[in-house]
C-alpha cells in the first residue's frame, strides 16, 4: 500500500496536471508541516508552480483549495502565508493507516523506490593484519544499517569488504607471525621488535604455523617463508574478522581481495583504457605542498586526469618502480565491482577523506558517471564514566570489537553507533550506554518496544478478551501518535535517498519519546490510560493501536539490525 504521502502526492498531482498539464511538478513537495499545529500535510505546489499559472502564488492556492477540499480524505484546506498550502485530514486516514500497519506487519513502511537498482556498498575493508578493533566499529555499523536501509527501500544490496592484502602491511604481519611461530618452536624471541605486531592473537597463528611445518622455516631464509607465511596469516586474520563481525550482526555478501585484482592485471587495463580515452598522460609529479625536501626531484609518472572531474591535481598511478600507487590499484578496484552494481557507496574513516575527491574523479572517468557516494565516518572516543579508555589485554594498543560487543551487547553497540551523522564525533561512555534513562537513545527506544510487548500481558490479567476493535472509540490524543507512525514509509525513503540510517534512529526515538508520553498521560487522568479497566472496549482500540506502534519501532529496528525488546 503507498504511504499516505504518496497517495496524496499522486492525487495532487492530477490536480496539477488538469489545471497546468504542460508545467514542470519536480520541485512540488508533500511534508508534514514543520509546526504540527497547522494541519496533517503542507504543499509548496501553489509556491513553485504560480509562474507556470501566470499568477501569483497565493491565488493559485485560492485556486487549488476547492478541489484539495473535495478530496474524499481531506478534512480542510488552509492557505498559510503567500501560498503554502496546509491540509487536514479526517480520522478515518488515521484508522485505515492502522489497519495499513497491521496488514503489512513486517514489511510497513517498506518501498519499491530502489526496484531494479543494484548498489554495491563496501564497508569495514580493514587491513587484515589483527581483529576489530572500535577504531573499525562506527563504519562496520553504518555501513551494515546503510545496507539493511537501502534493501528495506526496494534496491538489491551488494555488501562487499575489500581484503589490502597486496601491501607492505601483510609482509609485515608475516614477519610478526613468524615471530610466534619461533616462539611455539620454543624459541625465545625476546620484545616485539618496533614495527611489526605486538598481539597476543598471533599466538595460534603462529602456533599452527608450527604444527604444519615444524622447523622447517626456522633458520630459513625470509625470501622461503614469506609468500607463505603472508598467505596463511592473512587467512587466518579472515577468519578471525569474520567472526568479530559476526558478533555485530554484520555479514559481507562479498571479500574481494586486492591481490587478485593485481593477478588479474586489472590496474593495467584501467590504465590502457584510460590512455585510450586520452585521460592518463606520462608527465612530472607537482612538488609536495608545504616544505620540500632536499632531494627531491621531479620525476616522470603516468597521471591521471583527475582535474578534469573535479580534483585538485592529477594524479599519478604507478610510483617511479613502476609499481601501482594505492589509488592507481584502488581506481582498478572500484571499476572492478562497478560491473555488476548500477551505484556505488563507500564507507570510509575520516583519515581517508582526502582521498575522496581522486576517486571519484576515476570512478566517474572509467565507469561512464555511474553514482558513487563516500560516506565519511568520524572516529569514536571511548570512555569510562567519563575517563578515556585506551588498552585492551588482548591486543596491546587498542579496544577490540569482540570486548565492547561483550560487555554491553550487540544491540547497544548497533544502536549507539547510529545514534549521530556519521560524520560527526562521537563518544561511546560504556557507563552511559547502559543507563536507563530517557538520555539513552537505545534504551528508550527499547523499552517503548517492550513496554507496548508488556501491553497484552496486563490486558489478559484484566480479563479483556480479544476481539475486533473499534476504532472510532479513538480520539485526537490517540490519533497524534498514528500520525508520526504514518511518517514512516516517508522517513525511510528519504534516509534512504540521502544514504543516512541513522535518520531511522533518530525517528524512532522521537516516536519512543511519543508513545512514552501518551502512556504517562494515565499518570493523572485513568480515562486516557492505554487499559482502561472499566472499559474493555476502549482497551482494546488502544491496545490495537499501540501494537501497531510496536509493529512500526520494531520494523524501523529491523533495518538498523537491532532486536526489538520484549521485555527490560
Amino acid at each position: 500500500m503507498p504511504s499516505l504521502y504518496t497517495r496524496f502526492a499522486a492525487d495532487l498531482d492530477a490536480l496539477l496536471n488538469a489545471l497546468l498539464p504542460d508545467s514542470n511538478r519536480g520541485a512540488v513537495t508533500v511534508e508534514p508541516p514543520r509546526d504540527a499545529s497547522h494541519g496533517d500535510l503542507a504543499t509548496n505546489a501553489a509556491m513553485v508552480l504560480s509562474k507556470a499559472a501566470g499568477t501569483n502564488p497565493r491565488a493559485l492556492a485560492e485556486q487549488l483549495q476547492p478541489q484539495l477540499e473535495a478530496l474524499p480524505y481531506v478534512a480542510g484546506v488552509e492557505i498559510a502565508g503567500p501560498g503554502f498550502i496546509n491540509l487536514r485530514l479526517n480520522d478515518a486516514v488515521w484508522r485505515e493507516e492502522l489497519d495499513a500497519i497491521v496488514g503489512e506487519s513486517g514489511d510497513y513502511g517498506r518501498s519499491t523506490v530502489g526496484a531494479g537498482k543494484t548498489v554495491n556498498v563496501e564497508y569495514v575493508s580493514a587491513n587484515p593484519t589483527g581483529p576489530m578493533h572500535m577504531g573499525h566499529c562506527r563504519g562496520a555499523v553504518v555501513g551494515d544499517a546503510l545496507s539493511g536501509l537501502l534493501e528495506f527501500a526496494g534496491h538489491t544490496v551488494i555488501r562487499e569488504y575489500y581484503v589490502n592484502d597486496a601491501g607492505g602491511q601483510v609482509d609485515t604481519l608475516a614477519r610478526s607471525v613468524h615471530l610466534r611461530y619461533l616462539e611455539a618452536l620454543g624459541r625465545q624471541i625476546g620484545a616485539i621488535p618496533e614495527g611489526l605486531y605486538p598481539g597476543d592473537y598471533l599466538v595460534p597463528v603462529g602456533q599452527a604455523l608450527a604444527s604444519e611445518f615444524g622447523d622447517k622455516f626456522a633458520d630459513a631464509p625470509e625470501s622461503e617463508w614469506l609468500k607463505i607465511f603472508r598467505e596463511q596469516a592473512v587467512a587466518a586474520m579472515l577468519v578471525q574478522i569474520r567472526a568479530d563481525l559476526a558478533l555485530l550482526g554484520i555479514k559481507h555478501d562479498r571479500f574481494a581481495s586486492e591481490a587478485d585484482v593485481q593477478a588479474r592485471h586489472m590496474p593495467e587495463q584501467a590504465e590502457a583504457k584510460l590512455r585510450a580515452d586520452g585521460l592518463i598522460y606520462d608527465g612530472l609529479l607537482e612538488a609536495p605542498k608545504g616544505q620540500v625536501a632536499e632531494d627531491w626531484e621531479p620525476v616522470e609518472l603516468p597521471l591521471f586526469r583527475s582535474t578534469q572531474f573535479g580534483d585538485d591535481q592529477d594524479r599519478p598511478i604507478r610510483k617511479s618502480d613502476g609499481s601501482w600507487t594505492y589509488f592507481g590499484a584502488d581506481m582498478a578496484y572500484h571499476w572492478q565491482k562497478a560491473a555488476d552494481a548500477d551505484a556505488l557507496i563507500d564507507v570510509w574513516g575520516a583519515d581517508h577523506a582526502g582521498t575522496v575527491k581522486r576517486i571519484r574523479a576515476a570512478v566517474s572517468a572509467l565507469t561512464g558517471g555511474k553514482p558513487f557516494d563516500v560516506k565519511i565516518i568520524q572516529m569514536v572516543r571511548l570512555l569510562r564514566a567519563g575517563e578515556p579508555v585506551k588498552m585492551s589485554k588482548r591486543s596491546g594498543n587498542f579496544v577490540t570489537l569482540a570486548e565492547v560487543v561483550e560487555e554491553v551487547g550487540k544491540d547497544v553497540v548497533r544502536f549507539t553507533m547510529l545514534s549521530r551523522k556519521a560524520d560527526a564525533q562521537m563518544d561511546f561512555d560504556f557507563a552511559k550506554v547502559v543507563e536507563a534513562t530517557k538520555d539513552n537513545p537505545v534504551f528508550y527506544v527499547q523499552y517503548a518496544h517492550a513496554r507496548i510487548a508488556s501491553l497484552g500481558r496486563k490486558a489478559a490479567e484484566l480479563g479483556v478478551a480479544e476481539g475486533a476493535p473499534d476504532l472510532s472509540l479513538l480520539g485526537d490524543a490517540d490519533f497524534e501518535l498514528v500520525k508520526l507512525a504514518a511518517q514512516f514509509p516517508r522517513i525511510v525513503e528519504s534516509a534512504a535517498g540521502a544514504r543516512e540510517p541513522h535518520r531511522i534512529a533518530f525517528y524512532l526515538y522521537d516516536l519512543a519519546a511519543a508513545f512514552h508520553a501518551y502512556w504517562h498521560r494515565g499518570n493523572d487522568d485513568a480515562r486516557a490510560r492505554v487499559l482502561v479497566a472499566d472499559d474493555h472496549d476502549l482497551t482494546r482500540a488502544r491496545l490495537f493501536l499501540s501494537r501497531q506502534i510496536g509493529q512500526v519501532i520494531a520494523n524501523g529496528l529491523g533495518i538498523l539490525g537491532v532486536s526489538p525488546a520484549e521485555s527490560m
